[in-house]
């Protein structure tokens, strides 16, 4: 039962309807007798800047959760950033200090790569391709090599992200191989989708599948149906496959405490969840 002492944590994005973190945060606080709430909030990117502002005013809102289309903006719009989430050049959590000063920080990727790891796929000495290179795709890139990926092919519609993106990454990975400008997954060990295709009906494939190697491993970052057409298309050609609820669920341990809510595993917030599609 939502009350005057519930404390709010906003869930900030648009469009909301593929949001998933309510359903598994929710029951998890309902569980451990936590009275706090996570509230999607629908915010358009021309509103976010000013929606920020305000919401840093409301009293009992404690942090809130960043998704697309905001992750990157959100880095500028902080008071503070953690390494990570500079490294990244994007913010997907937001903690409200006392003050009402925004403090960044980024889980996507840690996400993602434990994802992988529980999964079996070894990340150290792999060749990853990562297709979109904002919020996320960022995120990830930045956690594969910091688990030691040999090299990491970024590819993205517009071509400076990824530019960026690879400039950031070998100034903290002088040594790490980073390529830009194909999207072709052939010679790939780990293959990501971090673009939002796959988000609406009709959306093209992000990559060719049929070019994807027989061992390749396939990772996804969308999560409006929990097989996305990516997905799907992988598993017809006997590919092992990681669903964007993955990443979700290993990450939200980080995010609990960094809200201060305590921790969890993977696999209790899995018991506890109610996720719909």
């Amino acid at each position: 039962m939502i009350n005057g002492k519930t404390v709010l944590i906003a869930h900030l994005g648009y469009p909301t309807e593929a949001f998933k973190a309510p359903m598994i945060y929710n029951p998890w606080f309902e569980k451990r007798g936590i009275d706090a709430v996570v509230v999607p909030m629908g915010v358009k990117a021309e509103d976010y800047p000013a929606t920020l502002a305000a919401l840093a005013k409301m009293t009992n809102l404690h942090g809130a959760l960043v998704t697309m289309p905001h992750k990157v903006t959100t880095l500028a719009l902080a008071d503070e950033a953690t390494p990570t989430a500079r490294i990244a050049g994007a913010c997907n959590a937001l903690l409200k200090r006392a003050d009402g000063r925004w403090l960044g920080e980024q889980f996507d990727g840690v996400g993602f790569v434990r994802g992988v790891e529980r999964n079996g796929r070894r990340i150290a000495g792999s060749r990853v391709l990562v297709a979109g290179c904002g919020g996320v795709g960022s995120a990830i890139a930045a956690s594969l090599a910091a688990a030691g990926a040999s090299a990491i092919n970024l590819f993205d519609s517009r071509a400076a992200s990824a530019e960026t993106l690879r400039g950031r990454l070998l100034q903290h990975y002088p040594k790490l191989e980073v390529g830009t400008g194909s999207r072709d997954p052939a010679g790939h060990d780990i293959v990501v989708n971090a673009t939002p295709l796959g988000m609406n009906e009709g959306d093209p494939l992000p990559f060719d599948v049929e070019r994807i190697d027989a061992n390749a491993f396939v990772g996804e970052v969308v999560m409006k149906s929990e097989l996305t057409p990516l997905l799907r298309a992988a598993q017809a050609r006997g590919l092992d496959v990681q669903v964007g609820a993955d990443m979700l669920f290993e990450m939200i341990p980080a995010y609990l405490e960094f809200f201060g809510f305590g921790t969890a595993t993977a696999d209790e917030l899995r018991a506890a969840a109610q996720l719909r599609y």
